[in-house]
């Protein structure tokens, strides 16, 4: 008896997203309701450049406004299986800066938490492996190039 393979569907999409960089501390996003702590990141709405859709993204989901960007951080490929479902998500980030101190966020989506962690701290904490990569390609870049003051080594 021949074995039917059940196929997931193909679902592909492209994101962006930011490596907020501040003191010598890292925004990330607590997302109590499923238990993670998350970068901020998005899809690039038609339109609309990989950039724009990263400091739209991390404004809307972090709820601080006043962003710009340092540096672009490249892309990478990432693929996992959700809900039957098999993702194929092209992503860019962005190494960004405050515009400013961090004062607290405006209003941000209710399921996020921003938190603001050291450069080690955000890579023990952050729960997906792929945004761990971004942690450190952004922590290359601001100790290469030494864009932000002493504080961010």
């Amino acid at each position: 008896m021949a074995k039917i393979q059940s196929r997931s569907t193909i679902v592909r999409y492209t994101a962006a997203g930011g490596i907020v960089v501040h003191d010598g501390r890292v925004l990330v996003l607590h997302r109590p309701g499923k238990g993670e702590i998350r970068l901020p990141k998005g899809h690039i709405e038609p339109g609309e450049t990989a950039q724009a859709a990263a400091l739209r993204e991390t404004r809307e989901e972090s709820g601080y406004t006043r962003l710009a960007v340092a540096a672009d951080l490249g892309a990478q490929i990432v693929e996992f299986h959700h809900k039957g479902r098999h993702i194929v998500r092209d992503e860019r980030y962005f190494l960004i800066h405050l515009e400013g101190p961090p004062d607290a966020p405006g209003d941000g989506e209710d399921q996020f938490e921003p938190r603001w962690l050291t450069w080690d701290d955000a890579l023990s904490a952050l729960t997906f492996d792929p945004e761990r990569e971004w942690v450190r390609r952004a922590r290359i870049v601001v100790n290469d190039r030494r864009i932000f003051d002493q504080s961010t080594t």
